[in-house]
C-alpha cells in the first residue's frame, strides 16, 4: 500500500512557476515509478509526466515538454513537478500516482493522491 498526498498547488499568473510535491507513505516508495496527471473541468484526465524508480528516466506529454520537470527524492519519499512558463491551459487538478512501471497510461497506476488545484490566470 502506498498513500500519496500532493501539495504546492495554487494560483499563478501566466508565465509564472509552481512546484508541486507528492509525499508518499510506506517503505516501498523506491519500488514504484511515479506519474503526474491532471484533469481540467469538463475534460478527461490526462498524462503529464512520469519518472522511473531510480529517477534516471522521465517521460512527458508533448504539451508540457520543455516547461515541466519531474524529479524524485527516494530518501524523502517525495516526487516533484516543477512547472515553468505556465499557461492558462495548465489549469487543472494535478494528481500524483504510483505504478510498477513508468508509463503514460493511467490504468497502469494503482495508487493515487487526492489532487491539488493549480490555476493559471491570464
Amino acid at each position: 500500500q502506498v498513500q500519496l498526498v500532493e501539495s504546492g498547488g495554487g494560483l499563478v499568473q501566466a508565465g509564472g512557476s509552481l512546484r508541486l510535491s507528492c509525499a508518499a507513505s510506506g517503505r516501498s516508495f523506491s519500488s514504484y515509478a511515479m506519474g503526474w496527471f491532471r484533469q481540467a473541468p469538463g475534460k478527461e484526465r490526462e498524462f503529464v509526466a512520469a519518472i522511473s524508480l531510480s529517477g534516471g528516466s522521465t517521460i512527458y506529454a508533448d504539451s508540457v515538454k520543455g516547461r515541466f520537470t519531474v524529479s524524485r527524492d527516494n530518501a524523502k519519499n517525495t516526487v516533484y513537478l516543477q512547472m515553468n512558463s505556465m499557461k492558462p491551459e495548465d489549469t487543472a487538478v494535478y494528481y500524483c500516482a504510483a505504478s510498477r512501471s513508468m508509463t503514460g497510461w493511467d490504468h497502469e497506476y494503482a495508487y493515487w493522491g487526492r489532487g491539488t488545484q493549480v490555476t493559471v490566470s491570464t
